[in-house]
């Protein structure tokens, strides 16, 4: 929800506070609650209700659309970042998680660390509910269900997690409320219940549904290890100057080749870069390049970076230069031909990428496939950067290689029923048709195209002197989608 106020402030006016505003998400019966700001959490909306249900009891709710992949996106970034505390985070569905056993002396306690994570969270326009606890999964039920900030220790452990509600296990519906059927409402509860009996009430369910195992791990009776991913690979090389100079071309090439040792090492391959300087008064500039294919030729870096040196302000000069690969992909080892030589595919990816950096990313383009049925979306254009050309669609029948955009318009002289025209006028030019093939009948697109938009009947067409012409008629007497029909050469074959 914070999220959503940030991005939606930077566009328009947020609704008044009093107002319940709810971020909806697709469910398996309709929208449903996926976040609710403070209002709607005073009136008892519930994250998970149905849209539907929710409006019929607040009239004046306020519906947004949610985008749970960008939350997703955004907590994966704020567990990165959050490894300015301890170096074991990850990111889980609503939240994140945090191994700081051995770092909390470093901030001047638990306390203090609480205390500093809060405000920091706080700087960036995110709310946080903080606990810190033993195990990893007491520490997540008394953020969600226990005081803000708490911190408790093994000995009171079992004190703290009592009062709460099963549901803090993170349950399954159903789950809890056979529980709540059965009195077992809190985690105090829980725990008092012979185990025999719930043993063998969830002996076929999964672990992570079993509320005995999950309160075992919570109160540390069982291991719960936290495996956080490790550390993304910063591909980075750089020169330090021993005094400021003016011209950065001498050393591109030193830059270029240890940044390409380091990509070998890891066989992977770049497909963006950045060459930054910093001058000495402070200042830095930089210049993004990008490739049509994962590479690490130190040359091909070379050729290049030095098409975007040109406008970069080195000031009163500049002591330390960076060549960084922002974007890599993987790129095994491999020998291209058995006599050493490159292959063909490598020498276009270089030209795409040499043309792109003098001309522009966006003037350098090839085809793209769309699935379609009509003729003219079948092709369109993307930046040859961003990715690879994918095969052409499969067709039902062949398709002229030359077309028409837009068709252009025939008079049709003499019509068959059912048929092409057996004479018609294009370019003031009158043809006589000599035998056809077809019809070949595309529908509209309902998904695409506008309400009252005609059925087509194409036909391959030839005539007396030999030519062959792709022929459509655009409706069909009586479709009640407009007049008669008309007559369009969308194409040439040969």
């Amino acid at each position: 929800m914070d999220r959503w106020k940030r991005i939606t402030a930077a566009q328009r006016t947020l609704p008044d506070e009093a107002v319940p505003v709810v971020l909806a998400a697709q469910g398996s019966h309709g929208p449903v609650v996926h976040a609710v700001n403070l209002a709607g959490v005073g009136r008892g909306i519930m994250v998970g209700a149905r849209v539907v249900d929710v409006q019929a009891i607040h009239p004046d709710l306020h519906v947004e659309q949610a985008d749970p992949e960008g939350d997703q996106a955004l907590l994966a970034r704020l567990a990165h970042w959050a490894r300015r505390w301890c170096p074991w985070t990850v990111a889980e569905r609503d939240g994140i998680l945090m191994d700081v056993r051995g770092s909390a002396h470093l901030f001047g306690g638990e306390a203090q660390m609480v205390r500093d994570m809060h405000n920091r969270f706080a700087m960036q326009g995110l709310r946080t509910r903080l606990a810190l606890a033993p195990t990893r999964g007491a520490a997540q039920m008394l953020a969600r269900f226990g005081a803000q900030g708490v911190i408790c220790g093994l000995e009171d452990l079992g004190a703290k997690l009592a009062p709460l509600s099963v549901a803090a296990l993170r349950l399954p519906g159903d789950t809890v409320r056979l529980l709540d059927r059965l009195g077992l409402k809190t985690i105090g509860a829980l725990e008092g219940v012979p185990r025999v009996g719930l043993m063998r009430r969830f002996s076929g369910v999964a672990e992570t549904v079993n509320p005995l195992v999950l309160l075992d791990r919570a109160l540390g009776r069982s291991a719960d290890p936290l495996d956080a991913p490790p550390d993304a690979q910063v591909m980075l090389a750089r020169v330090r100057m021993a005094e400021p100079v003016i011209d950065p071309l001498p050393w591109v090439e030193e830059l270029a080749e240890g940044l390409a040792a380091q990509l070998a090492r890891a066989e992977l391959g770049a497909r963006r870069l950045r060459l930054t300087i910093y001058r000495v008064d402070g200042e830095w500039r930089w210049r993004d390049v990008a490739t049509a294919s994962a590479s690490r030729d130190p040359a091909h870096f070379v050729r290049l970076v030095t098409r975007k040196l040109d406008g970069i302000d080195p000031g009163f000069g500049f002591d330390l230069m960076t060549l960084e690969a922002m974007r890599t992909e993987p790129l095994a080892l491999h020998q291209d031909r058995l006599d050493g030589g490159r292959a063909a595919g490598a020498d276009v990816a270089a030209l795409l990428d040499r043309l792109a950096a003098k001309l522009g990313p966006t003037k350098v383009t090839w085809a793209a496939w769309i699935e379609s049925h009509k003729p003219e979306r079948v092709e369109a254009r993307m930046p040859a950067l961003v990715g690879a050309v994918q095969g052409a669609p499969e067709m039902l029948g062949a398709r002229p290689l030359r077309l028409f955009d837009p068709p252009e318009e025939v008079v049709v002289l003499y019509a068959v029923p059912e048929g092409p025209p057996a004479r018609f006028s294009w370019r003031r030019v009158v043809f006589l048709m000599a035998r056809f093939e077809g019809p070949e009948r595309i529908a509209p697109e309902w998904w695409r195209d506008r309400s009252g938009t005609r059925l087509r009947d194409y036909y391959k067409v030839e005539v007396t002197d030999g030519r062959r012409f792709w022929l459509f008629r655009d409706g069909i007497v009586g479709d009640a989608r407009g007049g008669d029909p008309r007559w369009f050469v969308h194409g040439v074959f040969g």
